[in-house]
């Protein structure tokens, strides 16, 4: 009996046992012998990348609450004490007195009174004077500075003693504080050489900052048609968000979800306003306000340092801290670096600890000599401050910016791990929040913290004649960074 037609060289056999006509050659052209067998085929993926998510840090330092408005407005304190940089010193006149200019011009107006008693500090010659204010001229805002009239306590002109003097007029390199008023016995506060009627002294009133930052609207989708859903194809898996098992093409949703998650993250700290809201109608930008996220907060008003490596040590790093001490010097501070920075940290340390154990930390197994060695530091205290280093997991992935490492290369941030307390108008009471917090867009009828839905009319939804499921994520978030003064942006050279 023969098989008619015959299909590639498969004859059947009446016995069980390998023929030449019975089974597939594959010994022929590009193909191999071995290929006559099935390959076998592994169901479960292997997991090369690890936890390939990214979020988790905002989660770590901060919080999220809701918010009802397209703006979320925070105000600032300014220092409670009186100061002027950039101040101008005149030549002495008579009784050795000195007019100061006050530093700051069309932005900072004069409000040291008479009697009050300063200090006169110039950085370019180390020396300092202290003196008292016997007259003084408030400014005008956009036009001419304040001035005061200081007259020494000692018996000779600032210029003598070797303050800078700029002539008259102009600004310069001087600091001048209040430290104190002086009055002699029986002296009213009236008079003077203020505008007829007013007091000696100026009523200071506090001042504050305010800021702002506006929700973006982050979309996405995962589009799937009909058809396709009923070719079955099953993958076993093991996502990070913690489902196992075998998934279908409700794989590809998944990852699509972790993906967005990962997004509604990277998109604070990113974050940018947009310069060019105001563009040609019809462009990708119009109208769009951006947002500010961490990065650029910190670049506009926080502190940025620049090149640290483990060369510069400890120096430079005390350097930090001195500046630290000026702004709101919070005691405890999270450092969440890259891996080449954090590695400079731990050479710091170890070479501060250089006369214990030859310099080695041994920080496992009760640091025991015999058992481990633990090379790394994950805190450290320094003057009055904590720190708690962790690696951050988006600085070191090759899908963002990981491997990235040169000219203004974003290396690590420190966060400060402290709270303020604000009165919240959804809550109507006193919460304490920290600084660094996310607001997202949210009513008693529209939660938009994180939503997804399904339009479309396979896979379970019925919304519209579209022969697809149509996955749809949104989020409409905005990130608060209050007091940007007291965090610290590392950047390469």
């Amino acid at each position: 009996m023969s098989l008619s037609p015959q299909f590639g060289s498969i004859v059947p056999s009446q016995v069980q046992q390998t023929l030449a006509s019975n089974y597939l050659a594959f010994d022929g052209g590009a193909n191999d012998f071995a290929q006559q067998y099935l390959p076998e085929i592994y169901e479960q993926e292997v997991e090369r990348y690890g936890n390939r998510t990214l979020s988790g840090f905002l989660r770590m330092v901060g919080a999220e609450m809701p918010m009802t408005s397209d703006q979320v407005i925070w105000s600032e304190q300014n220092r409670l004490h009186i100061a002027y940089d950039s101040c101008g010193v005149e030549a002495g006149g008579a009784n050795n007195a000195s007019v100061v200019n006050i530093g700051g011009g069309a932005t900072a107006l004069n409000v040291m009174s008479i009697g009050d008693t300063v200090v006169l500090l110039d950085p370019v010659t180390g020396v300092e004077g202290k003196g008292i204010v016997t007259a003084t001229t408030a400014g005008v805002v956009g036009g001419a500075s304040g001035t005061v009239t200081v007259q020494p306590f000692a018996n000779q002109t600032f210029d003598v003693t070797g303050i800078t003097i700029t002539g008259a007029g102009l600004l310069g390199g001087v600091k001048v504080f209040v430290y104190g008023s002086a009055y002699v016995k029986g002296s009213a506060m009236t008079g003077g050489t203020l505008a007829a009627g007013t007091a000696d002294r100026i009523s200071v009133d506090p001042q504050f900052t305010q800021f702002s930052n506006s929700p973006i609207i982050l979309r996405d989708q995962y589009v799937i048609n009909g058809s396709d859903m009923a070719q079955i194809g099953w993958v076993e898996v093991a996502t990070e968000d913690g489902a196992s098992g075998y998934l279908w093409y409700l794989k590809a949703e998944s990852e699509t979800r972790l993906r967005f998650e990962d997004y509604l993250e990277m998109a604070m700290v990113e974050g940018e306003l947009n310069a060019n809201a105001a563009a040609i109608a019809g462009t990708a930008i119009a109208g769009l306000p951006g947002t500010q996220g961490l990065f650029a907060a910190i670049n506009a008003r926080g502190n940025v340092e620049v090149g640290f490596t483990a060369a510069a040590g400890l120096d430079e790093f005390d350097a930090i801290l001195k500046n630290l001490d000026t702004q709101g010097a919070i005691e405890e501070n999270m450092m969440f670096l890259q891996r080449q920075t954090a590695l400079d940290f731990d050479d710091m340390l170890a070479g501060i600890s250089a006369g214990f154990n030859g310099g080695v930390a041994f920080g496992l197994f009760e640091n025991s000599e015999e058992m481990a060695l633990n090379l790394g530091f994950s805190g450290f205290r320094r003057g009055s401050y904590d720190f708690y280093k962790t690696d951050w997991k988006y600085l070191n992935d090759a899908s963002t910016r990981g491997g990235i490492v040169g000219v203004n290369s974003i290396e690590g941030v420190l966060v400060p791990a402290g709270t303020t307390t604000v009165y919240d108008q959804i809550l109507g009471t006193n919460i304490r929040r920290p600084f660094l917090h996310v607001r997202y867009r949210a009513s008693q009828g529209d939660d938009r913290r994180m939503k997804s839905w399904l339009t479309g009319s396979a896979g379970g939804a019925f919304t519209s004649t579209l022969d697809a499921m149509e996955v749809n994520f949104l989020s409409e978030r905005c990130l608060v960074t209050q007091a940007a003064n007291n965090f610290v942006l590392f950047k390469g050279i």
